[in-house]
């Protein structure tokens, strides 16, 4: 990276603790900041063309979850070392963090110093998991349960609102999911409706970023 330097693209929000990573990356002698982008398409392919060092991403994007992007990039090029920039730490983040394959997570409010030291040991090749709570869920995976506390949330959906949340998870929109069931669009609008509503959600790219993370789960055990 440049005057060799540790290179961070930075993939969120900008918002007041995205100025913050940048001031900190901007006025130390060991990083600098290679890229900027707001949401996972454009972040994907940011870190596919910059090869950045680190890639910095925010759990939370306009278009998905950080997850889903980290899971991409890694997919494309196995050694990035990817972080997720997160605002808690609860065991459903880290799970889906370590089955993305990040290197680990910075809580949102770290002081400057720490958020520096961090960067600096994911570039060295360390990682920032807790070792406490990655213990807990690879021992869950070495068990082979398949079950986890996020998909509680999933158990009131019928069988038919399930198979429309998978579809949701692939991309397709109302129209496509209604030809493949030979379904009205009227009739998927009312079903992904109701998926929103028993999954509280809003958006589609959340109902999405959940399916995604299910799917991610379903996978590794």
């Amino acid at each position: 990276m440049a005057e060799n330097r540790i290179g961070i693209l930075l993939i969120g929000h900008p918002d007041a603790e995205q100025d913050k990573l940048k001031s900190v990356v901007e006025g130390s002698n060991d990083l600098v900041v290679v890229g900027e982008t707001r949401s996972v398409a454009q972040g994907v392919a940011e870190a596919l063309r910059l090869r950045a060092d680190i890639t910095l991403i925010d759990l939370r994007l306009p278009d998905g979850s950080g997850v889903d992007a980290c899971r991409q990039i890694r997919a494309e090029v196995p050694d990035s070392r990817v972080v997720i920039l997160t605002p808690h730490t609860d065991e459903d983040t880290v799970y889906a963090a370590i089955l993305a394959g990040s290197a680990g997570y910075i809580l949102k409010g770290l002081n400057a110093c720490r958020l520096h030291d961090a960067l600096v040991i994911v570039a060295r090749g360390g990682s920032l998991l807790d070792p406490m709570m990655t213990t807990t869920v690879l021992e869950r995976l070495r068990r082979g349960e398949t079950w986890h506390p996020a998909d509680d949330r999933f158990s009131t959906l019928t069988s038919r609102e399930d198979e429309i949340l998978e579809m949701i998870g692939e991309g397709l929109i109302n129209r496509e999911i209604a030809h493949r069931l030979s379904l009205s669009e009227g009739t998927i609008k009312n079903y992904v409706s109701q998926v929103y509503a028993k999954l509280d959600v809003a958006h589609r790219s959340d109902a999405s970023r959940l399916a995604t993370e299910r799917s991610i789960r379903r996978e590794q055990v």
